[in-house]
């Protein structure tokens, strides 16, 4: 194949980036308005709430491994992965609505119905998001053109997310009319009607182009132990891990810190969306910086700069907004280019298995990256519901001096922690652009031959 060959067609670009755009319609929600909605809504305390997140997200994240495997052993007209684009966008959109559904139970009712439709979420979430995670490493075997690709796809993830953060309290108001259980319900089923048909998008729009060099027989044993012997992908896991993590805690705090410390929750969506705006900038255009810093360098110094922002905006008081906006702007440019990094280095750590091994399990590699993704949420929510119980948090009421300092840390001190980590865990990945090249290089030689 020549390098001509390898190019991406835009519309392609485009459709495949659609798939992210409807996950993050409803990854959103989870990310800045599910803890609100299950404590201030829904009726959870903050203390249930803690070790719901913990349970349903722990086990869940096994299914992605086996939802991984299965995908890596599809057989159909259409390819290994883009099928379950189609058989699980339906799926996804209905369990969503029945997720930010408020019933007419008690208590515990309400706490098993919460149990039962976040789990039922986060498997039907795993069915569509690992399939649609690992085509991007099957569409095209040329490296820039996957960060290209990444770039495109996590631009209309931080779309999906500004859609979400801008008009979910605007929404919830028009049709609640002053109930807010049904305004969330009706709310999600507009985002859920946008994710259904954007998924049919990516299906319709993309194409599988790079096969396992034979047709491969091996066992899921087998692939397990090739996945825990790729020392690049476990660093990246990791950093996948600590990624999510401080994603999850920032993204919660910010609800709680407009609501209670000042400006309400129209003023957290205002902001929201102004960082939303930055990250797509900062997204966008990564894919023109990296060819001249490389993408480990780059995400080492956007994971520092961001960290000294976060510290920085711990010590901005209440009347300070004008303060907290450039730090804000300056943490989101620094880190909206890094999941579209990591994602288009995961899939070099699927050529460098397949270079080793002689065995390509893409869907492998993808799927126990997103369960990495899903272990820093897991962290990360229950760190929030964790803190706030732990402070004193009482819903819809003014909070304690300790309540409030809680959710400063939530809102700076914790994700920074997180930031700083993964910026120095990238120096312990082993790959760089020329290994990468070298190792893509003897892979398009082997399935010429």
């Amino acid at each position: 194949m020549t390098q001509q060959d390898q190019k991406l067609p835009m519309l392609e670009k485009i459709g495949y980036a659609c798939g992210d755009g409807a996950s993050n319609l409803i990854w959103m929600m989870f990310v800045y308005w599910q803890l609100i909605f299950y404590t201030d809504v829904f009726g959870l305390t903050a203390s249930a709430l803690a070790t719901m997140l913990f349970v349903t997200r722990i086990w869940d994240m096994f299914s992605d491994v086996v939802i991984g495997t299965i995908a890596d052993r599809t057989r159909t007209r259409w390819g290994r992965f883009r099928p379950y684009l189609l058989w699980m966008a339906l799926p996804f959109g209905i369990i969503s609505v029945a997720t930010f559904t408020t019933p007419s139970f008690g208590a515990s009712g309400k706490l098993i119905y919460a149990y039962v439709t976040l789990s039922m979420m986060m498997l039907v979430y795993s069915g569509v998001n690992v399939p649609y995670s690992s085509l991007m490493g099957v569409i095209s075997p040329d490296s820039q053109e996957r960060t290209s690709l990444s770039s495109w796809r996590f631009t209309f993830a931080f779309l999906g997310g500004l859609v979400v953060q801008f008009s979910t309290p605007r929404l919830v108001a028009f049709f609640g009319k002053g109930n807010q259980a049904l305004g969330f319900q009706l709310t999600i089923a507009v985002y859920a009607v946008a994710a259904v048909a954007l998924f049919l998008a990516t299906f319709l729009s993309t194409r599988e182009r790079v096969r396992p060099v034979v047709e491969q027989k091996t066992s899921r044993a087998r692939d397990m132990r090739d996945l825990f012997a790729n020392t690049p992908w476990l660093v990246l896991c990791s950093l996948g891990i600590l990624s999510v993590f401080f994603v999850c805690i920032r993204g919660a705090a910010i609800g709680y810190y407009f609501k209670y410390y000042g400006g309400g929750l129209d003023a957290a969506a205002t902001f929201m969306v102004v960082g939303s705006v930055m990250s797509v900038i900062g997204t966008f255009l990564i894919q023109y910086v990296t060819p001249f810093t490389g993408r480990k360098n780059a995400f080492i110094g956007l994971m520092l700069l961001a960290t000294v922002a976060l510290v920085l905006s711990y010590w901005v008081g209440p009347n300070q907004l004008a303060l907290l906006y450039v730090y804000n702007l300056i943490y989101c440019v620094m880190t909206g280019p890094t999941s579209a990094l990591l994602w288009a280095m995961f899939a070099d750590t699927a050529d460098y298995s397949e270079w080793k091994t002689g065995r390509r399990a893409t869907g492998l590699i993808y799927s126990a990256s997103g369960m990495s993704n899903k272990l820093g949420w897991t962290l990360g929510g229950s760190v929030v519901a964790l803190v706030l119980a732990l402070t004193g948090f009482k819903p819809n009421v003014a909070q304690t001096a300790e309540g409030l300092h809680g959710i400063r840390v939530l809102m700076a001190l914790a994700p920074a922690v997180g930031t700083l980590l993964a910026g120095l865990g990238m120096f312990l990945y082993p790959l760089n652009e020329e290994s990468t090249k070298k190792i893509q290089a003897e892979l398009a030689a082997r399935r010429v031959n």
